[in-house]
């Protein structure tokens, strides 16, 4: 793909074959404000790092595809924001040479390009509430590209039992880190079950081997609940999400816009512990996607001596 361009840096891990973890950039564009956003950026990243996996933040600056930025471009990213960008929208980015920040799906299909195998991010998108017919792209994308998604569960203004029944019909299994409940983003848990629980990241990494090795091409999502210390009880939530839902209808907010504004409403009406609990679960979920990481190549390895 001649849009797509690796860092120094990932091209050498990838040629290498160490570990490498893919993270989205909506979250930086879309998400927060300068400069949290930014921080967080470094902060990802760091965390990554110290469990000894290299970092590829994903976006699209000028057009290209960056698979993998520098700390100018993570500024400016940080700074300028841009188009948010799922897979149909990276024709237009690369035509118009405009940049911007990668959702769930936008990131699983550049990862996948590049030959990343396991991606982290927040939440992933579903079926939206108020409106079923409304569905995420990031649910197709788990469907089609064979590649380890850590996340918190799905976004807890979405419809839970709705998205959990669209990835199994579409072959995906969920998969509970150290829980058989499947969390709900800010809150630990659902009372919905995942498809099956697993307490290591090597069993996570010996799991995606077996699923991939019947020949199915689905993800493997990994749910890894948001740190007890900053969970927030879903008893709490559902009142919370229910005025921000209602805000949203109110002022006819739907399509690509309707997350931000959902997150930012929520977080105004927390007083931002929704974000402090988002901002936890981002660190917690790149830690864990890259011990995984780490364990599938450990095991590669291991097979070649």
């Amino acid at each position: 793909m001649s849009q797509l361009v690796l860092s120094r840096e990932i091209g050498q891990a990838l040629k290498d074959s160490l570990p490498v973890v893919a993270l989205e950039s909506t979250v930086i564009t879309h998400g927060l404000p300068y400069p949290q956003n930014l921080n967080l950026a470094r902060e990802m990243e760091a965390a990554v790092h110290e469990q000894g996996a290299t970092p590829a933040t994903i976006a699209v600056l000028d057009g290209q595809i960056r698979i993998g930025l520098t700390e100018t471009e993570l500024e400016r990213l940080a700074r300028d924001g841009g188009m948010k960008i799922s897979r149909r929208d990276f024709a237009t980015a690369i035509f118009k040479k405009t940049s911007g920040g990668t959702t769930v799906a936008g990131t699983m299909f550049a990862a996948h390009q590049a030959g990343i195998h396991v991606f982290a991010t927040g939440g992933i998108g579903g079926v939206h509430r108020e409106a079923p017919f409304d569905v995420s792209a990031d649910l197709q994308a788990l469907a089609d590209t064979p590649m380890i998604v850590v996340c918190a569960g799905a976004k807890a203004i979405l419809d839970l039992p709705a998205t959990l029944e669209y990835l199994e019909t579409m072959s995906v299994p969920v998969v509970g880190f150290q829980t058989d409940e499947f969390p709900a983003f800010y809150s630990r848990a659902s009372g919905l079950k995942v498809s099956v629980r697993f307490d290591s990241a090597g069993d996570v990494s010996a799991f995606a081997n077996a699923h991939w090795g019947t020949g199915l091409q689905s993800a493997v999502l990994v749910t890894n609940p948001i740190p007890e210390t900053d969970a927030i009880p879903r008893s709490e939530m559902e009142p919370i999400i229910a005025q921000a839902t209602a805000d949203a209808q109110r002022e006819n907010v739907h399509g690509q816009a309707l997350t931000p504004f959902l997150l930012q409403r929520i977080s105004e009406l927390t007083h931002e512990k929704s974000l402090r609990a988002n901002l936890s679960l981002l660190l917690n979920n790149a830690r864990l996607a890259a011990q995984i990481a780490s364990a599938i190549t450990l095991k590669a390895r291991l097979r070649a001596i």
